[in-house]
C-alpha cells in the first residue's frame, strides 16, 4: 500500500523559559473585572531540547502487521515554553484537594492544569523527559477516524444576530496529518502506534486508557491495544448509540461509536461501579407491594441452592429449605434480626418461604451495561456546544472518569479538540493534561476552562454561605476542585508547517522547478541547476545544508550548482554558505549552492503572503488618591483573514461587520508583562456569541513603571500583542 513520505523533525525555535508569576482573571459573564494576585508559581528548570526518550517493546499478541510498520524504540523530545498562565479570581479563598496528591508532580511545573499546543507525540515525548512517565491514571483520547470526516471548527462572528459562520483556521501540516482523513490506510495505522506506545508509558500501573473510535477501524485499533497492552488488558468494549437513526440507501444506518476500555498491567485500578435509574415501569412491576405506609417493595428470594451445615441449613419459624435441597442465605440469628427490623415478607396463608423486603427507594440504581443508549449527542441549543466538530458531550466523558478514576487522579488527552476532557476533569476534582496541535482547540479548551473555574468558584462561595446561614452540614457540598488555574505551553513551532508534498508542488510551481521524481534526494531543477526544497516546518539550519554536502559527496561526477529552497533561516545558514562558496568563486570548483527564502527572496518572496492582523489600543496609567490605574481603550481592530473569508465566502452579498467588536473573540491583559509568558492579569471572554468584547477596561496599576500588554484575539484564533511601557 502506498504511504506518505514524512518530512523531518522540526527543530524548536525557541528556548525554555521560566515561569512568571501567576495573576487572576475573570471571565464570568463577558464582564472584565481587574484579577487578584496570585502566590508565585515554581520557576522551570529548563529542558535540554532534542533529549532522546526510551520506548519499552510492545510484546502483546496478535501483532497487526501493514506495510511500513516501525516498533518505536525512541522519540525526541523538545523543550516546552511556557506562553500563558491563568488563575481565577478568588482562587485563594475556596478550597482545594489536599497538597498530597502533588507529591510526585515534577518541579518543573506548577500545581495545576497543564495544557499544551503542539504535535502530541512530541508532548508526549517532552512528558516522559519531564517526570511524568508512570503517573497518569487515565486517558481519554478521542483520535481521528479515518472516515473521511472535516474536523475544521466552524467559526461565527460575533454580533446581536450571529448568523455569519467562517471556516476555521487551515491546516498545519501536522494538523492534515491529525485532522483532515487524507493518509492511507498504513500511515494510520503507524500514526497511532506510535502515539499508543508512548502513552502507554505515561500511564501508572492499573491506569486505564479510553479510545474512542468508530466502524471504520475499530478493529484494527484493538488489535494495536492488545498488542501494547496484552489481551489481559482488555477490560470492555462500549457501544454508545449516539443517535436513534441515520438514513442510509445502501447499508446498515451507522448510529453508534465504540470506546475500547483497557488497562495496564496488574495493578488495582478504578473501578466505581456506575447506575442508570430504572425504568418506571420495571419499578411498576416488580416493586408493587408496600405495607400501607407507601413505600414500594419487591418480596426477594431468601434462600440459595445447595444444603450447608450450620444454622444457614437449619430450619427456621417452621420452613426447611434443605427439603428442597436448598439453604438460607443468612443464618438463622441474622434472619431473627431482619425479622424485627419488618425486613421480612410472610406470605399469606403461609403459602411459601418468608421472602426478604428489597425497597425501591434502596436501589442504588441499574447497573449500566456495555451499550449505552442514554448519552446524547450536543444539539445545536446545549449550553456546552462549542461549535467546534466532533465535540463529544460532557455527560459521555462524566461516566467515564467518574467509573475508572477517583479524585485528585490524573486524566490525559492528547486530542484534546473542544476541551470536553479537561472540563469535565476539571468540574470532578481531577487533575489534568491536555493537549492538541490545533489552535482553535487551545483557544476553545481555554475559555471553557476559564468558565468552568470561575462557576466552581462561585459553586463553592454560594454553598458556604449556604452552610453558614442554616449551619446544615447534610447541605449540599461541590466537588472540591483539584486546581483553580492552568498553564499553556508550546512544544516545537508548528505555525509556519504545511504538508511537505504539497508545498513541493507549489513551491515548484511558483519558481518554475521542472520535477525529477526519480531523484531520491533532490526535488527537481531550475535551469541547469539542482533544487533542494527544505521541509516547511523548520527553517533552514546548517544540518540541512550539511545533509546536501552529504549528498554532492556521494555523487563524486556531479558539477551542477544547486538551489535551496526554504521558509525561514537560522542565523548560521549565511556563514555556512559563505565558507561553502568562497572557494567556489573562481568557477574551478563545482556545486555552489545559493539559497531562496519564500519570504524575503527578492525575485521569488511573497511566496505566503499573509496580513496579519492589526490592533490600535490606548494604555494610561492614572493617579488615583490610593495609587494609580491602567485605563485600556481598544479603539479599533482589523482581521483581514475574517475579511477576505467574508468576502471569498459571500461574494457580492458578503455580510458588512457592524463594528470591530464583531471580529473579536477575546481580549487579555498582563498589567506586568516581561515579554516571555503572558500572565493574564484581566480576561474579557464573552459567554455568549452574540455578546461584544467590552473595549475599555479598568486595572490596578504595579507601583513602578511597567510593561502593559493588551492580547486581542480574533474569531480565527489569530493573536496581536500590543505593549505599552507606562
Amino acid at each position: 500500500m502506498p504511504t506518505a513520505k514524512k518530512s523531518k523533525p522540526t527543530k524548536p525555535t525557541a528556548k525554555p523559559v521560566k515561569a512568571a508569576k501567576v495573576v487572576a482573571a475573570s471571565v464570568k459573564g463577558g464582564k472584565a473585572k481587574a484579577a487578584e494576585p496570585a502566590a508565585a508559581t515554581p520557576a522551570p528548570v529548563p529542558t535540554k531540547p532534542r533529549e532522546q526518550v526510551a520506548i519499552a517493546k510492545a510484546k502483546g499478541r496478535p501483532m497487526l502487521s501493514w506495510v511500513g510498520k516501525r516498533p518505536l524504540r525512541a522519540v525526541t523530545a523538545f523543550p516546552a515554553q511556557h506562553v500563558e498562565s491563568f488563575t481565577a479570581p478568588g482562587a485563594n479563598k475556596v478550597p482545594v484537594a489536599d497538597a498530597a496528591i502533588w507529591k510526585d508532580w515534577p518541579n518543573k511545573y506548577p500545581h495545576g492544569g497543564l495544557l499544551f499546543h503542539g504535535d502530541n507525540k512530541e508532548v508526549l515525548a517532552h512528558l516522559l523527559v519531564n517526570g511524568f512517565r508512570g503517573q497518569v491514571q487515565l486517558i481519554y483520547i478521542d483520535p481521528p477516524f479515518d472516515s473521511g470526516a472535516d474536523y475544521v471548527r466552524k467559526v461565527v462572528v460575533r454580533g446581536p444576530k450571529g448568523v455569519t459562520t467562517l471556516d476555521g483556521e487551515g491546516y498545519t501540516f501536522g494538523e492534515q496529518v491529525q485532522y483532515t482523513d487524507i493518509w492511507a490506510n498504513d500511515n494510520y495505522l503507524q500514526f497511532m502506534y506510535e502515539r499508543l506506545m508512548l502513552m502507554k508509558e505515561l500511564l501508572a500501573d492499573g491506569g486505564s486508557i479510553w479510545l474512542h473510535c468508530d466502524w471504520h477501524k475499530s478493529h484494527m485499533l484493538r488489535c494495536l491495544l492488545e498488542e501494547i497492552f496484552g489481551p489481559e488488558g482488555m477490560r470492555g468494549e462500549i457501544v454508545w448509540q449516539r443517535t436513534a437513526s441515520r438514513n442510509d440507501a445502501k447499508s446498515f444506518g451507522h448510529v453508534h461509536d465504540t470506546l475500547l476500555y483497557f488497562v495496564k498491567g496488574a495493578g488495582e485500578h478504578a473501578w466505581n461501579q456506575p447506575y442508570a435509574v430504572y425504568d418506571p415501569e420495571y419499578l411498576a412491576r416488580y416493586y408493587n407491594l408496600d405495607d400501607g405506609d407507601g413505600r414500594k417493595y419487591a418480596a426477594d428470594n431468601l434462600t440459595a441452592a445447595g444444603l450447608r451445615s450450620g444454622s444457614s441449613g437449619r430450619a427456621w419459624r417452621g420452613f426447611d429449605p434443605g427439603a428442597d435441597g436448598r439453604h438460607w442465605k443468612y443464618t438463622t440469628e441474622k434472619l431473627d434480626d431482619l425479622d424485627a427490623q419488618g425486613r421480612i415478607y410472610w406470605p399469606k396463608g403461609g403459602k411459601g418461604f418468608p421472602r426478604y423486603k428489597r425497597y425501591a427507594e434502596e436501589l442504588p440504581g441499574r447497573p449500566i451495561s456495555s451499550i449505552w443508549d442514554d448519552i446524547f449527542v450536543i444539539n445545536s441549543q446545549a449550553e456546552e456546544r462549542g461549535d467546534y466538530p466532533t465535540q463529544k458531550p460532557e455527560d459521555l466523558l462524566e461516566r467515564l472518569l467518574t467509573t475508572t478514576s477517583n479524585p485528585g487522579d490524573l486524566v490525559l488527552d492528547c486530542f484534546i479538540g473542544s476541551g470536553t476532557t479537561a472540563v469535565v476533569a476539571q468540574n470532578l476534582g481531577r487533575r489534568w493534561i491536555a493537549g492538541d496541535i490545533n489552535k482553535g482547540a487551545i483557544q476553545t479548551t481555554t475559555k471553557r476552562l476559564q468558565t468552568a473555574i470561575a462557576a466552581q468558584i462561585a459553586a463553592a462561595t454560594a454553598a458556604s454561605k449556604q452552610r453558614e446561614l442554616i449551619a446544615n452540614e447534610k447541605a449540599v457540598k461541590p466537588t472540591v476542585p483539584a486546581q483553580l488555574g492552568f498553564t499553556i505551553h508550546r512544544v516545537n513551532d508548528y505555525d509556519l508547517a504545511i504538508q511537505h508534498n504539497e508545498a513541493v508542488n507549489l513551491a515548484c510551481e511558483h519558481i518554475g522547478v521542472t520535477r525529477t521524481l526519480a531523484d531520491a534526494f533532490f526535488d527537481g531543477t531550475l535551469g541547469s541547476k539542482l533544487v533542494k526544497i527544505v521541509p516547511f516546518g523548520h527553517p533552514l539550519s546548517p544540518a540541512d545544508l550539511e545533509d546536501v554536502k552529504r549528498e554532492l559527496d556521494a555523487r563524486a561526477n556531479e558539477s551542477r550548482d544547486v538551489v535551496v529552497v526554504c521558509l525561514g533561516k537560522e542565523l548560521g545558514v549565511d556563514t555556512w554558505l559563505t565558507d561553502w562558496n568562497r572557494m567556489r568563486k573562481q568557477g574551478d570548483t563545482p556545486n555552489k549552492i545559493e539559497v531562496i527564502e519564500l519570504r524575503s527572496d527578492p525575485k521569488y518572496g511573497k511566496f505566503i503572503a499573509h496580513k496579519p492582523a492589526q490592533a490600535r489600543v490606548s494604555i494610561r496609567r492614572v493617579k488615583v488618591k490610593d495609587g494609580a490605574k491602567l485605563l485600556v481603550e481598544v479603539k479599533d481592530f482589523i482581521s483581514p483573514s475574517i475579511a477576505e473569508r467574508l468576502q471569498n465566502q459571500g461574494g457580492l452579498l458578503a455580510p458588512k461587520l457592524p463594528e470591530w467588536r464583531a471580529m473579536v473573540d477575546s481580549v487579555m491583559i498582563d498589567p506586568a508583562h516581561d515579554g516571555r509568558v503572558f500572565n493574564i492579569g484581566l480576561a474579557d471572554v464573552p459567554a455568549r456569541k452574540q455578546d461584544y468584547v467590552l473595549g475599555n477596561y479598568e486595572l490596578p496599576a504595579p507601583n513602578k513603571e511597567t510593561t502593559v500588554a493588551v492580547k486581542v484575539t480574533d474569531m480565527l484564533g489569530e493573536e496581536v500583542i500590543v505593549t505599552t511601557v507606562v
